[in-house]
């Protein structure tokens, strides 16, 4: 069978857009044209009954760069320290590094040239029937949110996506105007990165976690 796009450019794309932290260029400006290109793509995503609720706030103020990377730093400090120092109890040297890359960004996160909270207008309670809403509200919004990304490393850009500074949401939504009706989904630091040689991770065999017909 012919395929319509050019599998191996393809297949590179989605099998080399990391997590990427250390790799951010801190030092190089990103121009608002690109994000809106990449946000313009990612607004192509499937939602939920079509109602394309996606809302996306970029911050490029340094200001509020810098807020929002306290609050950052306020979420994630006791997850990430606990997490390092049980993988290296544990020897499990990826974990290590993972931890190792994710306390680099920590510490460095306002110098993120662009910040990108990716959220969802919410028009029903997902606490009526979480079962059924929370996996709907979230499909309608993280579709775009990994377009995006794919987009920005078509481009030369990295991102990853965070969550742990929404045990500080209210905050954020204060600090950058977010209505009550729209529930914050992530917040990605994105910048150039140093290089574009990324390579296809380590994974789980696909027979390990892959049931056919039945678990």
């Amino acid at each position: 069978m012919m395929s319509v796009y050019d599998l191996a450019v393809t297949d590179a794309l989605l099998s080399t857009t990391r997590a990427v932290r250390k790799r951010l260029d801190f030092s190089r400006p990103v121009a608002d044209e690109i994000i809106r290109q990449c946000l313009e793509l990612s607004l192509q995503a499937p939602s939920g009954s079509n109602r394309q609720g996606w809302r996306w706030i970029v911050v490029t103020d340094g200001g509020k760069r810098r807020a929002l990377a306290d609050l950052y730093r306020k979420g994630a400090s006791s997850y990430l320290d606990d997490g390092y120092r049980e993988a290296k109890a544990a020897g499990a040297a990826q974990d290590v590094r993972v931890f190792e890359s994710a306390r680099y960004l920590f510490d460095r996160m306002e110098e993120a040239p662009v910040h990108v909270i990716p959220g969802i207008k919410v028009e029903v309670d997902p606490g009526e029937n979480p079962e059924l809403w929370w996996p709907s509200l979230m499909g309608s919004i993280l579709p775009s949110v990994w377009s995006f990304q794919l987009a920005l490393r078509a481009r030369g850009l990295g991102s990853t996506y965070t969550t742990l500074h929404l045990s500080y949401a209210d905050e954020v939504a204060a600090l950058l105007g977010i209505p009550e009706d729209i529930k914050q989904v992530g917040l990605l630091p994105v910048a150039y990165t140093l290089g574009t040689d990324f390579k296809p991770a380590t994974r789980r065999a696909l027979d390990e976690v892959l049931h056919w017909n039945g678990w």
